[in-house]
């Protein structure tokens, strides 16, 4: 109790408070943008996060990852261009709404049921993460070993339309981790005889450089024309038709159920919050009497969508807490974050850093309150953000991210960013996962940390993993579940040969 208590204490103070109401604000409007979406406002955020306390920095990114939940179904509702991919769910039946001018019904809609599926999600993390945080402190090196292993086969598997290119982006992800000195032997290995690539290449760098300088090169290369809002639409926001007590209780049973989906899926590594929202609009178009409403501006199709993928937030902590694995992209730079501060997520934060934990638990808490009482005055903003040019955005973009990465490293990193971003623009125009790129590069340390440490246990003795029963369980798993996923990628290339 006495570390519960100072977690809240912790986390409760103005500035911490503060830093989480500006996380969620920021994050709203960069999801409600089309084109530029919360993840690139969690990845530029996180250089600027180096000189405040953890559990600022912390709470300040974990609420961006928050208020981009219910921003991304602002331009799905208004514009039928979902602003990030896991809205695209909300569009079959948002737009429509729309349409009819039920907009401000719609938005309030996936307002309510965002953060109540956020909600509902953050409350199972908080029961379920310590004790499988028991189970992990009982696994040695090779077990964690193979645990990562298998994370990387299934996120490579699951993101991305080829297994293989997955599988190379997630090695050329473990390679890139590896630039810099070994921390056992303090032997230099990829740095070309550069002094400056000593360090390794920073997360700022890689983060930044691929996931959003990445996407703006794209957008600058492919200038994408987005769809205008039409006037009567934008005042449908005001105008439109109300979100009452009934409707609530109309679309509980459907949050109740797209939470649960959103909450299983997020807790497993790879598949995202975009499978999540696609799978809770099914699951409730089929438990539905009337299916046929369904595409035609249901209320309960948009509720469906955006608590399965709201909920995926939070059970994404579920693997990074308990095993030091993160779920998604998101949480893969957020383990940046804790990386930069000097903290290991993993089951022994829970005995080393409890109070850590609890104060992470309340922040998210706070994040779901915060975003709960700003949704409610936001939504005119919204309508005024998603007409701001592209034009007007992506240099305002461009020097956060820039300034960010020398505030936080140097101008050296500067030109990896460049680099990085380049790197980032082939990968989109190559079809490559970045995402699972980014994953491999975040668990490349932990893996060779690990795979070292088993090496030493073996002693040389390949028998020795005949000895540890659960590490022999996990890279068997790992195996099948390429060799499923390969043969799924089999036979959904010749359905698509045949379909032709």
């Amino acid at each position: 109790m006495q570390e519960i208590l100072n977690g809240l204490s912790e986390a409760l103070t103005l500035t911490n408070v503060l830093f989480v109401i500006l996380g969620v604000l920021i994050g709203q409007i960069f999801a409600a943008a089309p084109g530029v979406g919360s993840l690139i406002a969690i990845t530029i955020a996180v250089p600027y996060t180096f000189y405040m306390s953890p559990v600022a920095a912390l709470g300040f990114l974990i609420g961006i990852n928050k208020g981009g939940t219910i921003g991304g179904a602002v331009s799905a509702i208004l514009m039928n261009t979902p602003g990030s991919p896991e809205a695209t769910a909300t569009t079959f039946d948002g737009y429509p709404m729309t349409r009819q001018g039920q907009a401000r019904r719609a938005l309030r809609t996936a307002h309510f049921s965002s953060v109540t599926g956020d909600t509902l999600s953050d409350l199972v993390l908080i029961f379920v993460a310590a004790p499988l945080s028991v189970v992990a402190m009982k696994m040695g090196p090779p077990e964690m070993a193979s645990v990562i292993l298998v994370a990387l086969v299934i996120i490579a598997g699951l993101v991305g339309s080829s297994m293989v290119k997955g599988l190379i982006a997630a090695f050329l992800g473990l390679l890139v981790s590896l630039i810099g000195m070994d921390s056992a032997t303090a032997a230099e290995r990829l740095t070309f005889g550069v002094p400056e690539l000593m360090d390794g290449i920073s997360i700022t760098a890689a983060g930044i450089g691929v996931l959003a300088l990445g996407e703006i090169l794209r957008q600058i290369v492919y200038v994408e024309t987005l769809p205008k809002l039409e006037p009567d639409e934008a005042n449908s926001v005001k105008l439109g038709g109300r979100f009452t007590w009934k409707d609530f209780r109309t679309i509980f049973p459907t949050i109740l159920r797209s939470t649960f989906i959103g909450t299983l899926i997020g807790a497993i590594p790879g598949i995202g919050s975009s499978a999540a929202g696609f799978l809770g609009y099914t699951a409730a178009k089929k438990a539905s009497k009337t299916p046929e409403r369904f595409g035609k501006g249901e209320i309960r199709g948009v509720a469906a969508s955006e608590a399965a993928n709201s909920s995926v937030v939070g059970a994404n902590f579920i693997p990074l807490l308990s095993l030091g694995i993160p779920g998604n992209v998101a949480a893969a730079i957020i383990l940046g974050a804790f990386l930069i501060h000097g903290i290991t997520p993993g089951p022994q934060l829970f005995s080393e850093q409890p109070d850590l934990i609890y104060a992470l638990f309340a922040v998210m808490l706070i994040g779901d309150l915060v975003n709960l009482i700003t949704g409610l005055f936001t939504m005119g903003l919204f309508a005024r953000v998603i007409r701001i040019p592209l034009s007007y955005i992506i240099p305002c973009v461009v020097v956060l991210c820039i300034t960010g990465v020398i505030v936080a490293d140097s101008l050296f990193n500067a030109w990896l960013l460049i680099g990085m971003a380049t790197a980032g623009f082939f990968m989109r125009m190559l079809n490559f996962s970045f995402v699972t790129f980014i994953i491999g590069y975040v668990l490349g340390p932990m893996f060779e940390e690990a795979f070292g440490q088993a090496l030493i246990m073996a002693n040389g003795d390949p028998l020795y993993l005949l000895q540890r029963p659960i590490a022999c369980l996990f890279i068997g798993m790992a195996v099948l579940v390429l060799f499923a996923l390969l043969r799924q990628h089999r036979r959904s290339r010749r359905t698509a040969v045949m379909a032709e």
